[in-house]
């Protein structure tokens, strides 16, 4: 399934694409269920006829997409033509972020650096997102602004020292993350603040759609690209990856519980900005454009944030 968030009457719901061009609506067609579910006092996460949002659905599913995946395959016709809608970040705020540093050799080496003996990590800041089409606002205190095409991960099951071989068992999908980052906050100051350098106001932009892990079985043939004003910046591979999907979620799932709807970035290949000689970097009116076969394409643009 591909499902996403759109915004209907001022009103965020889930929509799946039914078929190319056309989209269901998944909020309305489970709205009873929701409201059986409330009845029963087993659910409180969304107001009392509020159409349920990704995150929440997420939450009230824990893993189990049987009804999800019944309600879409047994759908008789569209909702909605996709052009009439507005797509936005799949998951508009998620409970966490977190990301992963370094984790493609050839990203590791193009910057000099070592690989490391366990994943690095980091967190970004939940209000950092936004989806496809949407504008990056760069700060005027910000000369070093960068891109990173990246692997993200949409958890569906709690997880909590989770082992390797049943951590997928707890992924909802993937989506794409433009991972966009500050240089000089990450680089150029003691200590780095790696957070904050990625954290900034619409420095996550994900989407456009969200693909169930049924979609793809086969992660390490999964390709990610990404051009910017339309030259070819970075090319990889799942398979490129140091750490693999499974280890970096149950590695988390050591210190930390991932819960449904939160978001692991899983780290980008080669070709960034900072690193090519001379270093490019992102500035107001250029254009990124991210894909990855089977999820999309991600587009966003750079402007200057108003102060």
């Amino acid at each position: 399934m591909k499902l996403f968030t759109y915004v209907k009457d001022s009103e965020e719901r889930v929509g799946a694409v039914f078929w190319e061009g056309e989209g269901i609506d998944v909020s309305g067609r489970l709205q009873g269920y929701v409201e059986e579910k409330r009845g029963r006092g087993s659910w409180s996460g969304s107001e009392p006829g509020e159409p349920i949002g990704m995150l929440a659905l997420l939450r009230l599913l824990n893993g189990d997409f049987s009804l999800l995946r019944k309600t879409v395959e047994e759908a008789k016709q569209a909702d909605f033509l996709m052009r009439d809608i507005r797509v936005k970040a799949p998951i508009q705020r998620p409970g966490k972020i977190v990301g992963i540093g370094r984790n493609y050799a050839s990203h590791a080496g193009e910057g000099g650096l070592s690989a490391q003996e366990e994943p690095r990590l980091f967190l970004k800041a939940s209000s950092s997102v936004i989806g496809p089409g949407d504008t990056i606002p760069c700060p005027p205190q910000v000369r070093k602004m960068d891109w990173e095409v990246e692997l993200g991960v949409v958890i569906g099951k709690e997880m909590s020292d989770v082992d390797v071989k049943c951590a997928l068992s707890h992924v909802a999908g993937y989506t794409i993350v433009n991972d966009v980052s500050a240089r000089e906050f990450q680089f150029d100051v003691e200590p780095p603040q790696t957070s904050f350098a990625k954290s900034m106001d619409g420095f996550s932009p994900m989407g456009p759609v969200m693909v169930t892990a049924d979609v793809m079985p086969d992660l390490e043939s999964v390709e990610l690209r990404c051009w910017v004003n339309r030259q070819p910046m970075q090319k990889g591979y799942v398979r490129d990856m140091i750490f693999p999907v499974p280890y970096l979620l149950s590695y988390i799932s050591r210190f930390m519980t991932l819960e449904p709807g939160d978001i692991v970035t899983t780290g980008t290949p080669s070709g960034v900005g900072c690193f090519r000689n001379p270093p490019v970097y992102l500035k107001c009116g250029d254009e990124i454009r991210m894909e990855i076969p089977n999820i999309g394409i991600l587009e966003n643009s750079v402007v200057n944030k108003k102060i």
